[in-house]
């Protein structure tokens, strides 16, 4: 999603430019009738992994692009760039195809002192040609995904995305009931994300008597979520891929960072964003640049100790 930037980018320098993207089977419902995209295609990872990779080199070859433009640092994506036949084969520096590259641009890890958002960097690959204005990613829910969420906005709603690959980055399921119980009752609450969240949504719910809490996890589609959070008037998520949903619509976002931290590069860019992290000096915070499936001291003082009050001071900030 945080490469989306460069489409934007692209079609406002190159109207005329066909543009395709390649990404992971199971994240094409992302850009489904982008208006921008020429072609999606889609590397399936599952299913014979190799053989679907020499099927999209064998793709890209016989497409002779001008430019093939890598955004990531992996040695599958670094061979379909170095052996694609593009005219120009662009890419990190940290690709171990790199060598092969035509244009080799410096990948700059984020820091607290120097930070630089995935966007920025991603803007590097592409500014030798264009220049160093930077393009938010955005996302295109079409009329009928808004249409398919239209019957819960008929009152004023939060959206919540509880739960993230990593256990590290997931706001606890009692601290999210506990908020729940804090929010005035003129608000719905939507608990958004995959089937396999249904049953820690229900856990957040048993913990809410008497407010209006509902479980949509695995009821909508990607675009379709995207559309819902759109016009919530908050939307908290963790350090996962929902946050970056609600970037890709300019969606109003808190963004809740337990064991990372958003110098890492990945934060919100929503206009509206807020980040909400513990206030304690804790020593072992981060404790990696990813997620982990266990708090390696055992207590999880980077989730634990954020308070309540802290959620609900983005919607008063926000008005």
């Amino acid at each position: 999603m945080l490469a989306t930037g460069i489409i934007e980018k692209l079609r406002t320098w190159f109207p005329d430019a066909e543009i395709d993207f390649l990404l992971r089977k199971g994240n094409e419902g992302l850009l489904a009738h982008h208006p921008f995209l020429h072609d999606v295609l889609v590397w399936d990872k599952k299913e014979g992994k190799l053989k679907d990779l020499r099927r999209l080199l064998h793709l890209i070859r016989a497409n002779r692009y001008d430019k093939v433009i890598n955004v990531q640092r992996f040695t599958a994506t670094g061979i379909l760039t170095a052996f694609s036949l593009a005219s120009e084969k662009i890419g990190f520096d940290k690709n171990p195809l790199s060598a092969l590259f035509t244009t080799k641009v410096k990948h700059v890890i984020s820091s607290n002192d120097h930070p630089k958002h995935e966007i920025e960097r991603n803007n590097d690959l592409i500014a030798h040609f264009t220049d160093n204005k930077v393009f938010k990613p955005r996302l295109y829910p079409s009329p009928i995904d808004f249409g398919v969420v239209d019957s819960y906005k008929q009152s004023p709603y939060i959206c919540i995305a509880p739960s993230s690959v990593w256990f590290t980055k997931q706001y606890p399921a009692d601290k999210w009931s506990a908020f729940i119980q804090q929010l005035s009752s003129i608000y719905r609450v939507y608990l958004l994300g995959a089937g396999s969240d249904k049953a820690l949504c229900d856990e957040i719910i048993q913990a809410c008597p008497g407010k209006t809490v509902i479980n949509l996890c695995g009821q909508l589609s990607f675009l379709q979520s995207a559309a819902l959070m759109k016009d919530a008037v908050m939307n908290y998520v963790n350090d996962s891929a929902p946050m970056h949903f609600a970037s890709a619509v300019n969606a109003p976002v808190t963004a809740l960072y337990c064991s990372t931290v958003p110098s890492f590069g990945f934060g919100p860019v929503s206009d509206a964003s807020f980040i909400v992290q513990t206030t304690e000096p804790l020593v072992c915070k981060p404790c990696g640049l990813h997620g982990r499936k266990a708090c390696p001291l055992g207590h999880f003082k980077c989730a634990y100790t954020i308070r309540e009050e802290q959620l609900l001071n983005s919607m008063k900030v926000k008005g």
